[in-house]
């Protein structure tokens, strides 16, 4: 059976969702701050504003315990002043900010009207109804900061966020940001605007993640500065093959969402999820070059050559495939032409289908009392068949575990092959469809019964068939949505 062709085109970019918050990074370099109250929790906004450099005017008649350590000891940055006395409408004259630290709801409404009446941005802690802003948690690595809210929703939810990306972001950050800004001036006065800074910036954004920087770093880059604009530098176009795993985009690894920020171009498959496409870089282009069995598919040849043309524009081109690349995903076709080509080719692997799917049932593919080995199977060939290659003697054995991918419409003949080479009708026998997506399910049963167990799965889903003993041990996924198997004729 033949599908139709279809040539690559570009999709719509994702529309920006809705934000419960603006968020901005306000300076305060050597402006006044104003914070009304001495407690503990006022102690650390007033840390936070004078790290941010602002001369922070404190009215408190009796300081905490944790703002005299705070005063004692001064902040990194900015100036902390006491005022002993409560906190008048005099106080705003002048400043650039307000916060204000009350139980009293009546006060911190006051103190809310005095700030706008002055034209000051306020904000009073724990009392959302009378805040022009709020504070985040933040991940310091300045001159990186980042800033994260809940929209006071869920704070502990937003501190667990913070920790989440502070275990990402190498603390010798803040050394190669600050790198960056000696030598900013010289790239924007020496490189044009458009591919060649993009190409230095991200060969720096590579290096940024790596050690901290070292003595000669700085004379290295001036004179990559120099490389990428005469054109002797390698960061001309390239092509990044990314595994965009089953579809649930935190399957994704680090260097795969790396590779997504940075890409001008995305030629992405059919089955990318749009939760992965969402943490592309917003400028990419997006084109779909979808190839998926049975229905209307890009043809390969012209797949690569789109690929060599925005290449050789000098576009760093990122082909997102599902799944892994290099398992069922025609990669060693892309490669092969690129390297014809002399186009640069990088690959980032993905989590391919039955590793997730193994995941999803707990279930070892690989269990050492069940399966001494495990076979990854193509059911669809070029002619849209069962591979006439395929050892089905080898694939039958027990104590083996086989998965077949894009197998679906071929179960029938799938079952009947192995039945044919001595496989028991009741081997276990899993297909599961949608697989880490919304609506994902799963049916469960004897090789028999597969068939059927397909056939009442979701249509549309990309499916995945697992044959062997250790699915005997198949336990259901917390959101998976069970089939059941058959009833046996009477």
């Amino acid at each position: 059976m033949s599908t139709r062709s279809r040539k690559p085109s570009e999709a719509a970019p994702t529309r920006l969702g809705a934000l419960a918050r603006l968020p901005v990074f306000f300076d305060l370099q050597g402006r006044r701050a104003v914070l009304a109250g001495g407690s503990p929790g006022a102690a650390w906004k007033a840390e936070l504003l004078a790290a941010a450099g602002a001369d922070v005017a404190i009215y408190a008649p009796e300081p905490s315990d944790e703002m005299q350590a705070l005063l004692a000891r001064g902040a990194a940055a900015g100036t902390l002043a006491l005022h002993a006395r409560p906190w008048a409408i005099d106080v705003f004259a002048g400043a650039a900010i307000a916060v204000g630290d009350f139980e009293d709801e009546a006060e911190a409404k006051a103190f809310r009207c005095g700030a706008r009446a002055a034209g000051v941005p306020v904000n009073t802690v724990d009392k959302p109804g009378t805040c022009d802003f709020i504070f985040g948690s933040v991940v310091n690595r300045s001159p990186v900061v980042i800033g994260i809210s809940t929209d006071g929703a869920a704070p502990i939810l937003g501190q667990a966020v913070r920790r989440k990306i502070e275990t990402l972001l190498p603390a010798s950050l803040t050394e190669w940001a600050g790198l960056a800004r000696r030598i900013r001036d010289a790239v924007l006065d020496r490189l044009a605007p458009g591919p060649q800074r993009r190409a230095f910036w991200e060969a720096f954004a590579d290096r940024a993640f790596g050690p901290a920087p070292a003595g000669g770093d700085e004379a290295d880059l001036r004179r990559l500065i120099e490389a990428v604009r005469t054109g002797q530098s390698a960061a001309g176009g390239r092509v990044t093959l990314v595994g965009a795993g089953p579809g649930d985009p935190e399957l994704l690894t680090l260097k795969a969402v790396r590779a997504l920020q940075s890409a001008d171009v995305i030629l992405f498959d059919d089955l990318v999820s749009d939760g992965v496409l969402e943490l592309a870089r917003r400028e990419a282009k997006r084109m779909m070059v979808g190839k998926r069995g049975a229905r209307e598919s890009c043809a390969q040849d012209d797949i690569n050559a789109l690929m060599l043309k925005l290449a050789g524009q000098g576009k760093h081109v990122v082909r997102l495939k599902s799944g892994d690349p290099m398992i069922f995903g025609r990669a060693g076709e892309e490669i092969a032409a690129l390297d014809a080509a002399g186009i640069p080719v990088s690959v980032v692997p993905g989590v391919t289908s039955a590793q997730a799917m193994a995941a999803r049932i707990g279930v070892s593919l690989t269990h050492r009392e069940h399966a001494q080995g495990l076979t990854f199977v193509t059911g669809h060939s070029r002619a849209g068949t069962l591979p006439e290659t395929l050892d089905w003697a080898h694939l039958a054995r027990p104590h083996a575990t086989t998965i077949f991918y894009m197998g679906a419409r071929r179960a029938a003949e799938i079952v009947a092959r192995l039945e044919a080479e001595g496989m028991a009708p009741e081997t276990p026998a899993i297909a599961m469809a949608g697989i880490s997506r919304a609506g994902e399910a799963v049916w469960r049963g004897g090789l028999r019964d597969l068939p059927a167990g397909i056939a009442g799965l979701p249509t549309g889903a990309p499916v995945l068939i697992g044959i062997g003993a250790v699915f005997a041990l198949a336990r259901m996924g917390r959101d998976a949505t069970p089939v059941p198997a058959p009833r046996a004729a009477c």
